[in-house]
């Protein structure tokens, strides 16, 4: 079958999406209307555990009917349940898309579909390709992120959590944090440490992880924003066959690049459902403009500010998936975040112009205390995915080829550093 024009297949999707959604009385990116419909600017979810296991319900209904005409994986192959279109069939579909009532984003989704799944088609053997990819990508099962502990965040060679070989099963035992998403997932993807006798980065084995096997506890986080969307997740002598193992023995850290890789080039590119976290641009002026403080000359060139890193951000995040074709994004992926976890200060700090005390002060004004939530979450978003400072490294060695960071442990074997 002939592949369509970008326009043929435009003009089918619309038609599609006219039958199974409700337009948008606004498009936000193109037209938004101060005051009209519910206004947030959330970084990370504030919602009751009720209510966001709902979202996620609702994402995975309106995923799995895009998933009768292969729109929730357009780039993806038909052995996967797609279409196996390229990129500009890609953003044709999300502009489309977005022009309709659908559920709001959640992170979860995101990894799973956009991390999990392209990680498991990178590593997974055949038998594992065929049992993971397609629910993943329909989310008949929702997946989650086990790679940071509390003593191994950035340093994410320096975990410890243990698996343990015993015959034709591995035992796991320790701990990770910060996974965003556990309580409501089927699977995880863990990065454990499976050879203390070596150095760091080569002890580390990748697993597919059931969360309904015994010995694994999940503890939520509640967050300053109000959400608990973070967990703990605790593994005491849980046992997993080894047909879950992903990659080779020791491969774990090249399955964590893989994935860190492929998160970046996600969030900073707004990939998922429901596009970009946080407060943007439109947003942005329209609160300046109802705050009357537009003609104020340093409101004006903080404004501006914004919109140049934006417009930047946008260009170099574009460059970067039009190198990633390969499959794998590579460092400029490092590059994009950077520039969106500044983004998001940089948003902070102008909106602090412009509203002021009402940043601060509940007043039941439209569209301003709401930004506060903006404000605390952003400062997250230079950790997750790894920090900023480990995004510059990347940069500086890899793009720019500087002298590498000092690593005194970096040949010692893990049981011999200290901690």
């Amino acid at each position: 079958m002939a592949t369509p024009s970008v326009e043929e297949f435009e003009r089918e999707a619309a038609e599609w999406l006219a039958q199974n959604a409700v337009p948008r009385r606004a498009v936000e990116g193109d037209t938004f209307v101060w005051g009209e419909g519910e206004f947030s600017v959330s970084v990370f979810h504030d919602l009751a555990h009720d209510d966001e296991k709902d979202l996620l319900e609702a994402l995975r209904v309106w995923n799995q009917k895009k998933a009768e005409r292969g729109y929730h994986a357009v780039r993806w192959s038909s052995e996967f349940g797609g279409l196996g279109l390229d990129a500009a069939h890609g953003r044709a579909f999300q502009r489309l898309e977005a022009q309709y009532e659908t559920p709001g984003g959640h992170e979860l989704f995101g990894v799973t579909t956009g991390l999990i799944a392209q990680t498991v088609k990178a590593f997974g053997t055949p038998e594992q390709i065929e049992r993971f990819m397609e629910p993943l990508l329909r989310t008949d099962i929702y997946a989650c992120q086990l790679f940071s502990e509390p003593g191994a965040g950035s340093d994410l060679a320096a975990l410890g959590c243990r698996a343990t070989r015993d015959g034709d099963e591995w035992v796991l035992n320790g701990q990770k944090v910060w996974s965003s998403g556990a309580q409501f997932s089927d699977w995880g993807l863990l990065i454990a440490r499976s050879d203390v006798d070596v150095a760091k980065h080569r002890g580390m084995t990748a697993f597919m992880v059931p969360f309904d096997v015994d010995g694994v506890e999940i503890r939520p986080i509640k967050q300053m924003s109000g959400g608990q969307s973070f967990n703990e997740v605790f593994f005491s002598d849980a046992r997993i066959p080894d047909n879950l193992r992903l990659g080779g023995e020791g491969d774990g850290w090249k399955v964590a690049l893989t994935t860190l890789g492929f998160e970046r080039d996600h969030s900073s590119s707004g990939g998922g459902s429901g596009g970009r976290v946080g407060g943007n641009w439109p947003k942005l002026l329209a609160t300046a403009d109802a705050m009357g403080c537009t003609d104020d000359p340093l409101v004006r060139a903080a404004l501006i500010d914004y919109y140049v890193h934006s417009t930047v951000e946008r260009l170099v995040n574009r460059r970067a998936a039009d190198n990633a074709r390969s499959g794998t994004p590579g460092p400029e992926a490092s590059l994009g975040k950077i520039m969106w976890t500044e983004g998001m200060t940089l948003l902070s700090d102008v909106i602090s112009k412009v509203l002021g005390a009402k940043l601060i002060a509940d007043t039941g004004e439209w569209g301003t205390y709401e930004w506060g939530e903006h404000v605390l979450g952003a400062p997250g978003y230079r950790i997750a995915g790894g920090s900023d400072e480990v995004q510059r490294n990347i940069v500086g060695e890899r793009v720019l080829g500087l002298p590498g960071e000092p690593r005194v442990d970096k040949d010692l074997p893990w049981r011999d550093i200290p901690r």
